[in-house]
């Protein structure tokens, strides 16, 4: 059921939203002193391109480090991303066989929203405490 969903994930929007996600990487990586936003940028491309079987979890090795730079992200790119994500999931949620693309657009927004200090696994890798 997965490899259903992500190809019609794939099909219907996550190919377009992902090539976003990895050119704001490579933007951001060519600024140099944006990398840890490129590389964070390029895990959310990945999320995006094949976001069913997969779940996003806290590192807890984070620091302030991570914070701050969630709090500049959340400023500069973060609400509009969400917003993004919010209006694309309300537009698929319109048919029946949207809906579960309409929640998976609604996983995106946490990291999208403060993406610095998350890993994204295997549904079935994560572990119960991390969930």
């Amino acid at each position: 059921m997965r490899l259903l969903l992500n190809i019609i994930w794939l099909v219907f929007g996550g190919l377009w939203l992902a090539l976003g996600y990895f050119l704001a990487g490579i933007i951001c990586c060519i600024l140099i002193v944006t990398i840890p936003f490129g590389i964070a940028a390029f895990r959310i491309g990945a999320y995006a391109l094949w976001p069913f079987g997969s779940t996003v979890v806290s590192k807890p090795t984070a620091g302030v480090g991570s914070a701050i730079g969630n709090i500049v992200w959340f400023v500069v790119a973060g609400i509009w991303l969400a917003i993004g994500h919010i209006v694309t999931a309300i537009a698929m949620a319109i048919t029946i066989i949207g809906i579960p693309l309409a929640i998976a657009n609604l996983k995106l927004i946490p990291v999208s929203l403060m993406p610095l200090g998350k890993e994204i696994v295997d549904v079935d890798a994560a572990s119960p405490r991390y969930l």
